[in-house]
């Protein structure tokens, strides 16, 4: 069975050379991502009030749909109630450089997630934290402030909508609109930081600005790890197609793959849309490369023009294929899963939630890319479905109705 929506639109994918699959994840990677700062992460993460697991849907009718093995859809749409992926990441780099500051200025150990939350008043009160967003890492940055206990100025750019401000604000963040595109926003966010003495926490690392990314980064990897858990006993995919944006979280799931099933892992595609492709970009070019202009795409989380310098290179080194999709795919793969495919059941999935799932559809129809990414009717795909209804007017004018009308669990 073929999708005449997913079939016409026109996706390009980059088949990178090499990429060994017997290459071990070595101790240059590592020192990134993975290793006992993962572990202590995870430890943290999973001790919050409210954590669980988000649940690994299998979805027959779409593997059907595709003429693949098994699809299983990672739904962050639950994630500690903020609705996406990002939950994972800005609020332990947030408690990460909260832990670090708090012990720079009283000479004592760092304090534990818990030892923060549970003296709100404490030195943390004075310090402030900010951000650039598009929405998601935003949010969760505020919501870590807010649970930690300190000040949060969160830039947006002229773009974002005012359901996502909303959201934000919601927390107890101040909120800016800065004019221009993403990257326009982290800029102000730096310069404000810099003339404030406030402390910036971004999912972008670049020269000078590392650890905090990395923090992020590791705490997307939470996610993996819950992944490898859930999927049945013997069962690992063949192929992980994952969202691009800066980078991060696909250099978080690549790494840990990497690291945990070394010459088992999946074959790894990044997927971006075609407007805002500075990952394909790169790795045409070989090295990082920006993206100028609006970025102007309705998957609005990976809106992103500037590479992370840190997940790059462990993308450069672990990636199999880079791929970019229109915003048509993504729009089409959000009504198809709200419908419901071939029995399987509705999923509510944001516009940047789908692009892995409708790289992995596009591909597999059409017959070049699926003989070059190797997939057939074995290949066990998983996709990350990074955020439900993040902004509900939109998800509403794409899918033609509610998430509350298509939720049925």
């Amino acid at each position: 069975m073929v999708s005449p929506r997913l079939n016409r639109h026109v996706a390009r994918l980059l088949v990178t050379p090499g990429c060994p699959r017997e290459h071990p994840y070595g101790s240059d990677l590592r020192s990134i991502l993975g290793g006992d700062r993962f572990i202590r992460a995870e430890r943290e993460i999973t001790g919050w009030p409210g954590y669980r697991a988000t649940p690994l849907r299998r979805l027959d009718g779409f593997a059907r749909l595709a003429g693949l093995g098994a699809v299983y859809y990672k739904d962050e749409g639950t994630r500690f109630g903020l609705g996406s992926f990002k939950a994972l990441g800005g609020a332990y780099a947030v408690y990460r450089l909260l832990a670090r500051e708090v012990a720079a200025r009283t000479g004592r150990p760092e304090p534990s997630a818990a030892d923060l939350a549970a003296d709100r008043g404490g030195i943390q009160k004075d310090i402030t934290v900010t951000c650039a967003t598009d929405g998601n890492h935003g949010r969760s940055v505020a919501w870590g402030a807010q649970m930690f206990g300190c000040r949060c100025v969160i830039h947006v750019h002229e773009t974002v909508s005012e359901g996502r401000c909303t959201a934000i604000a919601r927390y107890g963040a101040e909120v800016r609109r800065t004019p221009g595109n993403y990257d326009d926003a982290v800029r102000k966010a730096a310069a404000d930081a810099a003339a404030n003495g406030w402390h910036v926490v971004s999912d972008t690392s670049y020269e000078g600005y590392m650890d905090v990314p990395r923090d992020v980064m590791q705490g997307y990897a939470v996610m993996a790890e819950e992944t490898l858990r859930q999927l049945p006993a013997g069962t690992l995919p063949t192929h992980v197609f994952v969202q691009g944006g800066v980078g991060g979280l696909a250099a978080a799931m690549c790494g840990h793959f990497w690291e945990h099933l070394a010459a088992a892992r999946p074959r790894f595609v990044v997927v971006e849309p075609d407007r805002a492709d500075c990952l394909f970009r790169s790795a045409e070019a070989g090295r990082p490369t920006a993206v100028q202009g609006d970025l102007d795409t309705i998957m609005a989380g990976l809106a992103c023009g500037e590479v992370s310098l840190l997940a790059w290179k462990i993308l450069e080194a672990g990636t199999d294929a880079f791929m970019t999709i229109p915003d048509e795919a993504a729009a089409d793969c959000m009504r198809l899963l709200a419908d419901g495919v071939d029995g399987d059941p509705p999923v509510v999935a944001g516009e940047s939630a789908v692009a892995g799932l409708a790289g992995a559809l596009g591909a597999a129809q059409a017959p070049e890319q699926r003989a070059a990414l190797r997939l057939g009717p074995d290949s066990v795909v998983l996709v990350f479905g990074t955020e439900g209804d993040t902004d509900p007017d939109l998800y509403r004018a794409i899918v033609g109705r509610s998430a509350r009308e298509v939720r049925i669990d």
